[in-house]
């Protein structure tokens, strides 16, 4: 039962973007160009702290969805899909919390443990830690690096895509059961403060007349 809900919560959570297109994510760089260092990857995730953007998300089935993406490391992420009340996905307090418009019940909450977000939200991101990339390659001058958690590859995995300043373009989230969800970043602003309450689980809850159990 566990697994079923997390294969379902996955697919709500990123309902759109294809892994076999890592799409159009690549600019042309010169063939001689070279693949980040994980280290430098790391420095780089470790020193994001506020990040705002626009996202296109691509689904497993090609569908697409935009919307608004608010990073506040470490642990915190909003996924905005529309106004105020449309879907929406809430990262806090370790855990993941789904909010479906056409639903009048509490939001689906999960361990955010058990999704390979938690390997660019975690406080000190280490990319080099022992059989946690399991790819790392270039392409067309970006870097993808494949990544998931040792301790938990039933979980599935994340592809992070990094363009050669680096800049964070994109990740695609691939869950055990073969699918996998894409998500393009856009329009990326970095600093600025964003109040811890707009991550708020169990606000956001109460404010949609779902309040948690």
């Amino acid at each position: 039962m566990e697994n079923l809900t997390y294969i379902y919560v996955m697919k709500r959570f990123l309902t759109a973007l294809a892994p076999a297109a890592l799409i159009a994510l690549s600019t042309v760089a010169p063939a001689a160009a070279e693949k980040l260092s994980l280290s430098t990857l790391s420095n780089y995730l470790n020193s994001l702290s506020t990040v705002q953007a626009d996202f296109v998300q691509t689904n497993d089935d090609g569908s697409r969805s935009a919307g608004k993406v608010t990073i506040k490391r470490p642990g915190r992420m909003r996924l905005e899909y529309g106004s105020a009340d449309d879907a929406l996905v809430l990262v806090s307090g370790g855990q993941v919390g789904i909010f479906d418009p056409g639903s009048n019940e509490p939001p689906q909450r999960f361990p955010l443990s058990q999704t390979p977000l938690s390997v660019i939200l975690k406080r000190n991101v280490d990319l080099n830690a022992a059989k946690m990339v399991v790819s790392h390659r270039e392409k067309d001058g970006d870097t993808i690096v494949r990544a998931q958690d040792p301790d938990n590859p039933e979980y599935g995995y994340i592809d992070l895509i990094f363009s050669a300043t680096p800049v964070l373009k994109a990740w695609v989230i691939h869950d055990e059961a073969g699918g996998s969800t894409t998500v393009q970043l856009t329009k990326m602003s970095l600093g600025g403060a964003v109040s811890d309450r707009n991550f708020n689980i169990r606000s956001e809850a109460d404010r949609r007349g779902t309040p948690l159990d």
